[in-house]
Formats: structure tokens, C-alpha cells, sequence
């Protein structure tokens, strides 16, 4: 199981001062029209760390890049909500292996306003606001027969009524001090463009692969 990585090239002299741009250009250069229904380009893997230096990973969608901070929501009872109360550095990567490129984000998470959770919770799926109020992330789960049932009785509850946003879920923005724009090369010689925040600036450097 071995690719040989050719699609492309990156330079220095190929991005832009501002790394958010540079992301903004290849997140939309990652969306192309013909791709498969199950390539969610938003997909990124979050890893967090516990205050005993436990790392958990998994994927989850990035909603928006908003104020240069990366936006996702999630449950705040989960294993990774936990986490970020209790150390909120975090690591996103997006891999994008149709274009051969991954980006690496590094920085410090916190919680958005709950006004803006809210507003986004009313932009999701009727099923989904429900969804959210029968899991309770994380926890152990005797069957799916318990989570249906538990959703059957709040669909009936929340019956011709706006779902309200559950007090334990919501949306974190991550500040990044850290993004690198990796795209593979032949011979396994891999461009890698490291943005690495200096108070107010970023300094942009090559990485060796």
C-alpha cells in the first residue's frame, strides 16, 4: 500500500502572508463539484488532551471560519469537552487525498457565546436538535433500543414546539498559533509551509518533510 505522491508542488513563494487566506484558497480548491457524496471536505480530525496528558482523537465538522477562528460544535458532557475544560490546547488536521494535502492546526479552543449556539442550532435538522437532546455523549448505553426510545419520547415532547438548545451542547472556536500546509511530493519529499504566530505576526517557514 504505497502512493506516489505528484499532483502538485508548494513554496514559499506560493502562499499568502495570512495563513487564514491560505487556508480559505485551498479549503475551497478542496471542494470540488465531482467529488463523491461521502468526501466531507470539512471533516477534520480533532485531538485533545486531558489534564493527566491522556489524547483522545476523532472526526468532526469544521461549521465555519469565523473572526480567523476555526468553528465546530459538539456535546460539552463528551469525552472531548471534558478535555477542553480541563486543557484547551487542541490539534486539528484536515486530509484532502484527492488534492494529496493535509492541513495542521494547532492552538487553544474555547467556548462561542451561547447566542451563537443557538443560532446554529436552529440551523440544523429537526431530527438533529433532537438527536442532541437524547444522547448524552460519551456515557455508557445499555442498547439503541434505549436511545430510540429516548428519542420517540422527546419527538412527542418537543411536538409543534421550537427545540431549545440543551444546556450541555454548543460550539467551540479554535485560535491557531500554529498552521502548516503539507502537500505530498515524489520520493516521499513532502512540501511543508509552517505558520507559526509571533505575537501579531506570523513567520512563515519550510519545513523539512
Amino acid at each position: 500500500m504505497r502512493k506516489n505522491y505528484c499532483l502538485a508542488g508548494l513554496d514559499i513563494g506560493d502562499v499568502a502572508p495570512d495563513p487564514l487566506v491560505q487556508f480559505d484558497r485551498w479549503f475551497h480548491e478542496a471542494r470540488q463539484s465531482d467529488l463523491p457524496d461521502w468526501m466531507e471536505v470539512n471533516a477534520m480530525t480533532l485531538a485533545t488532551a486531558s489534564s493527566d496528558g491522556t489524547v483522545t482523537s476523532r472526526i468532526v465538522l469544521l461549521k465555519g471560519v469565523e473572526e480567523s477562528k476555526f468553528v465546530f460544535y459538539t456535546n460539552y458532557g463528551s469525552v472531548k469537552g471534558q478535555h477542553l475544560q480541563q486543557n484547551p490546547r487542541v490539534s486539528l488536521c484536515f486530509f484532502w487525498p484527492h488534492l494529496e494535502r493535509q492541513v495542521l492546526i494547532d492552538g487553544v479552543a474555547a467556548k462561542v457565546s451561547r447566542q451563537r449556539s443557538e443560532q446554529y442550532f436552529h440551523s440544523r435538522p429537526r431530527e438533529s436538535q433532537v438527536g442532541a437532546w437524547t444522547s448524552a455523549q460519551s456515557s455508557v448505553v445499555d442498547g439503541r433500543d434505549v436511545l430510540q426510545q429516548r428519542y420517540q419520547e422527546l419527538t412527542n415532547q418537543f411536538n409543534g414546539d421550537v427545540v431549545p438548545l440543551p444546556d450541555q451542547w454548543g460550539g467551540y472556536e479554535v485560535t491557531a498559533d500554529r498552521i502548516e500546509f503539507w502537500q505530498g511530493r515524489p520520493s516521499r519529499l513532502h512540501d511543508r509551509i509552517q505558520y507559526r504566530r509571533d505575537q501579531d505576526q506570523w513567520e512563515i517557514q519550510r519545513l523539512s518533510p
